[in-house]
């Protein structure tokens, strides 16, 4: 779903030739933002997952037309086409036979949700007919999500074209080079050849973005479309989901962060609860240190965080109180939990961690038993993970936050701190 996003975003300042055609340029500016495509994508989401994996044809279109008129009424300036608009606006919206290519921009949460190619073929077409349902607004919605479920699955580049041309009847015998001299269309006929040539031309998500930018036109929309099967067959690279994320609304995290649980399991397993979904996913990225087992611990500290999770820790007297009066000596040495009140203010600070290379991390323990581990002065309370994370990331003392340091160490530095939270 990030691919998709991410290819709007970046094509949003480029859009119909506002620049040289170029594949060289800065991925991320001031200039860019998010467009109809990355709004309509978010509704798109939101609906199938709201409608659920099974629902039938009425309950899908149902929950799409209700989506896409809340989400595009919540951001009426987004740049969409006039027809497109006046459906939004209406008060018994109907299809108008559009054959434009806003039916492959948002499609893509349907390349992802289902089982099969033909059940995806199948919700393709329905998030298309409620709007573009002229023949071939249909087929721009059902190769886009036919092509992710593709390439998610593991299918070759020459699979996925073939599969394009026998199905679809689309040309992609021209290269880039030959459809830029005089490209500049938004229409799906000449849309949706373009964008597949975008990605099976190039040998990673960056260079798909590149080549999009590279024959200009309708940019946005096309990075959508090509970014959303580049992002199934190449992966994304952490640094731009990053960068992306910097744009989007909060409510369109939320919904994003769920269509993210649904599509990648692994990031939330019903066998653990609590911290151990941080322990198990901290252990899982400790060894096969990989952008998916990353993305997944994130995804756990982020729910957690949600939850208003919390984890123990060591605190210290920062302000040189005298606490040894108010507690008791034995249970102190014993390591048991003692409740006190103090007469006077004190002023605790986190312990930090200190690594071989003199960096210094807050330490984030998922339980007592990886606390014990480490031997630090203090006092032990429990604080809520958000605060753990925010500190990470605002200290001038630490360099972020190390999870478990004694078994896994897994280091999570600020600049990825600031995709938890959201910075």
């Amino acid at each position: 779903m990030y691919g998709a996003i991410i290819g709007d975003i970046v094509g949003s300042r480029f859009e119909f030739d506002q620049g040289d055609k170029s594949r060289e340029f800065e991925f991320f500016t001031p200039e860019c933002d998010f467009t109809d495509d990355t709004v309509m994508t978010v509704a798109v989401a939101e609906a199938l997952l709201d409608a659920g994996k099974d629902a039938g044809e009425e309950t899908v279109k149902k929950n799409l037309i209700a989506s896409m008129k809340k989400w595009g009424q919540k951001y009426p300036s987004a740049g969409y086409g006039a027809r497109f608009i006046s459906w939004v606006l209406t008060d018994d919206p109907k299809p108008y036979g559009s054959y434009g290519n806003g039916s492959g921009m948002r499609v893509s949460p349907a390349g992802w949700l289902y089982d099969s190619i033909d059940r995806t073929r199948e919700v393709a077409r329905w998030t298309s007919e409620i709007t573009h349902n002229h023949p071939e607004g249909i087929k721009g919605a059902e190769s886009t999500a036919a092509a992710i479920f593709m390439a998610r699955n593991g299918a070759a580049k020459d699979e996925i074209r073939q599969y394009i041309i026998d199905e679809f009847g689309y040309d992609l015998s021209r290269t880039l080079d030959d459809i830029r001299p005089t490209y500049y269309v938004e229409d799906c006929m000449r849309t949706m050849p373009e964008a597949f040539t975008c990605f099976l031309e190039a040998d990673s998500y960056e260079e798909t973005i590149r080549n999009v930018m590279y024959i200009g036109g309708d940019t946005d929309t096309l990075g959508a479309i090509a970014g959303a099967i580049a992002e199934a067959f190449f992966g994304l690279p952490l640094k731009y989901i990053m960068d992306a994320s910097d744009y989007l609304t909060d409510e369109m995290h939320e919904v994003i962060n769920r269509f993210n649980d649904v599509v990648h399991p692994g990031t939330i397993q019903e066998s653990y609860t609590g911290n151990d979904l941080i322990k198990k996913a901290a252990s899982e990225a400790k060894a096969n240190w990989n952008e998916g087992n990353l993305l997944n611990l994130l995804g756990v500290l982020r729910k957690r965080m949600y939850e208003e999770g919390e984890v123990p820790t060591y605190m210290y007297v920062a302000n040189g109180v005298d606490m040894t009066h108010v507690m008791d000596p034995e249970k102190l040495l014993m390591g048991q939990k003692q409740e006190f009140q103090l007469e006077e203010d004190v002023r605790l600070r986190k312990s930090k961690m200190t690594d071989g290379g003199g960096l210094s991390w807050f330490p984030l323990f998922t339980d007592e038993d990886e606390m014990n581990r480490v031997h630090l002065s203090g006092i032990t309370m429990n604080v809520p993970i958000q605060i753990i994370l925010e500190d990470g990331l605002t200290s001038d003392e630490v360099e972020g936050i190390t999870i478990n340091p004694m078994t896994d160490d897994v280091r999570i530095p600020k600049e990825i701190l600031k995709i938890v939270l959201r910075r």
